[in-house]
């Protein structure tokens, strides 16, 4: 029996092409050096995508897949899916949730700890053969200080409860007041000139694009610190250079960047800055229950079954 054939709109870890290519006929668009060249090979047949969290998949692009049925996204965060017409047309997504929320919740508490007591500034220090000629500076405590969370979902909530393991203060924003002790702030600029710390974890795309702009960061002020475990998009990039250039505020911990893999030198160059390369879901075992729900998701699809996952 003929394989059914998927396209792949990202580069994926071997653990997951694996099992992919045992069951599909896979065709590797990301990597094409003609893409129009193969869809207009096997366009025509495509049933399936699968693509990562941070990838977009254009609706002209699925325009051209006539008999596309299910778009299954290797992370939690799908805003590069147009969701609005896949469901307008039928065509199933879905996405791998709750697997990550602890890994990219330690990731969070690391980066307010990594800002707060200047980590890599420490161990650069130390390697540098400083430590030989005095102390290394001061830094600051986490305890009594105030934790303002942005976007109170599944991960945001396990962001509070290890940050108030630190003996921080917990308030947040969201659309709607929630059912939790924590304080509910119904304003960003509110919630900004209040927090020592505010960390980024909500979703990305148009709604959310530049939530955290000059105005948010210039309310943060010179007393707090920008952690961003989110999507780059949320953050205004440009203004937050300036903010760290300028002192605006403390410091910034980011692991998602406006145009990744690229990121800017300017940010870069930055000392109240430490950043990471996306990596708050990398760990071997999140990574392999990810890869799980995407092939579980395709074979039930494809099986009349019930998605595990469904977006839409």
């Amino acid at each position: 029996m003929a394989k059914t054939p998927v396209l792949i709109l990202a580069p994926l870890p071997d653990f997951l092409m694996q099992p992919l290519l045992a069951a599909y006929e896979c065709h590797d668009y990301f990597h094409a050096e003609d893409k129009a060249a193969l869809l207009a090979q096997v366009g025509a047949e495509i049933r399936g995508i699968v693509m990562s969290g941070g990838s977009v998949s254009p609706v002209p692009l699925l325009e051209q897949l006539p008999k596309l049925e299910i778009m299954s996204v290797f992370g939690v965060g799908y805003d590069g899916v147009p969701v609005d017409w896949c469901r307008a047309n039928g065509i199933r997504v879905t996405n791998t949730p709750d697997v990550l929320t602890e890994d990219v919740a330690d990731t969070a508490s690391a980066l307010v700890l990594m800002t707060s007591r200047r980590l890599i500034a420490a161990n650069r220090f130390l390697l540098a053969g400083a430590w030989t000629k005095g102390p290394f500076p001061l830094a600051y405590a986490l305890r009594g200080k105030l934790a303002g969370i942005v976007g109170l979902g599944r991960i945001g909530k396990a962001i509070a409860h290890r940050l108030e393991a630190h003996g921080m203060r917990i308030a947040y924003h969201g659309r709607t007041r929630q059912e939790v002790s924590w304080e509910y702030v119904d304003s960003l600029l509110a919630l900004a000139q209040a927090a020592d710390f505010m960390i980024v974890a909500t979703p990305g795309g148009a709604a959310t694009k530049h939530l955290i702009n000059a105005d948010v960061l210039s309310a943060l002020g010179t007393k707090g610190t920008l952690i961003n475990i989110a999507r780059g998009s949320v953050v205004d990039e440009a203004a937050l250079i300036a903010a760290l250039q300028n002192g605006t505020i403390r410091g910034a911990g980011l692991d998602v960047f406006e145009n990744e893999p690229q990121v800017p030198e300017a940010l870069m160059q930055c000392d109240n800055a430490v950043l990471l390369p996306h990596l708050s879901s990398g760990t071997h075992e999140t990574r392999a229950e990810m890869a799980r729900l995407v092939v579980e998701n395709l074979a039930a699809h494809f099986s009349g079954r019930a998605l595990l996952t469904p977006v839409c």
